[in-house]
């Protein structure tokens, strides 16, 4: 028996069977810890599998890399993803729009349902987000950024003032949570995926609001303000889950009470300070357009300097 081949077949099987083994071992990892038990003969060769599955697809990262590389310089549909940022902005916004619309409306029917204004709340909160995505997703679809630069400054400030309204129906959520203790109660396994995606989306949201700074357009900064407003709900609602999923009892009403209240108090200053800067920016590049374009839409011209440093 050929042991080198073996050990080269087993670390690095054909792309294929790994990607079988994906939901394979995951399907089995999470069968075995919710209904068999961690102890029993099976759980353990769940664990062997996941940690295998694991382990092959780590060695297969150079591979993975190299490839997405190639695949990025040659495909030209790619290439376009890559270079357009309006593409990419585009489709962004009207992704995060289906979305947003869905779970505003599903939220708005289970507080017809069920009577209760937690869901309404939720619903109001998640559909000011799509109205916003919505009237933004019209302007970059017909336009450039900073093609119209009053326009787009102005949508920016609009933002910032429908943030300090919707912060009303934060507020009303925060005191649902913290005065009535309405939580979630979730499977541990789910409470972890709700906080793989939650703790994603928080940092992918920061990212991308000082990434796209250097376009200078206030169009793409809105859209990456409201995906961080979604994503601080997003952490309210992970808190209050994680607080009631593993307490275990030992976490008392006070205690319950007393972090919903911090943690949902500084998401609302978050999101206030965001849209008052908002606010108060969209007013300044209004005047300083107005002050060096007053009959022009476009972008702001640059203040040129004479040798003695007065502005011309």
């Amino acid at each position: 028996m050929d042991w080198k081949k073996l050990g080269k077949a087993l670390l690095f099987p054909p792309i294929a069977m790994m990607s079988i083994l994906i939901p394979v071992a995951t399907v089995f990892l999470v069968y075995s810890m919710v209904f068999v038990g961690t102890e029993s003969a099976l759980a353990i060769i769940s664990y062997v599998l996941a940690a295998y599955t694991l382990t092959v697809w780590c060695l297969k990262i150079p591979y993975l890399i190299r490839f997405f590389k190639t695949f990025k310089n040659e495909n030209k549909y790619a290439r376009r993803w890559q270079d357009d940022d309006r593409l990419r902005v585009n489709i962004s916004l009207f992704g995060s729009l289906i979305w947003n619309t869905v779970y505003a409306v599903f939220q708005l029917w289970l507080g017809f349902y069920h009577h209760t204004f937690w869901f309404y709340s939720l619903g109001a909160y998640y559909l000011s987000l799509a109205v916003m995505r919505f009237f933004l997703l019209r302007y970059t679809t017909a336009n450039q950024p900073r093609e119209k630069m009053r326009v787009e400054l102005k949508k920016y400030r609009a933002c910032g003032w429908v943030f300090l309204v919707m912060n009303l129906a934060l507020t009303l959520m925060i005191f649902f949570m913290v005065y009535w203790s309405r939580t979630f109660n979730h499977h541990e396994i789910t409470t972890i995926a709700m906080a793989a995606y939650t703790f994603t989306a928080f940092g992918v949201a920061i990212v991308n609001i000082v990434r796209y700074r250097k376009y200078n357009s206030p169009v793409y900064s809105a859209s990456k303000a409201i995906s961080l407003a979604a994503a601080c709900v997003s952490m309210l609602t992970l808190s209050s889950t994680m607080l009631t999923t593993f307490s275990d009892g030992t976490v008392d009403l006070f205690f319950r009470r007393l972090m919903l209240g911090w943690i949902g108090g500084a998401v609302s200053a978050v999101i206030v300070v965001m849209a008052i800067g908002m606010i108060v920016r969209g007013n300044q590049g209004l005047r300083r357009l107005q002050e060096d374009n007053p009959n022009n839409t476009g972008p702001v011209k640059e203040r040129k300097e004479n040798k003695d440093g007065e502005q011309k």
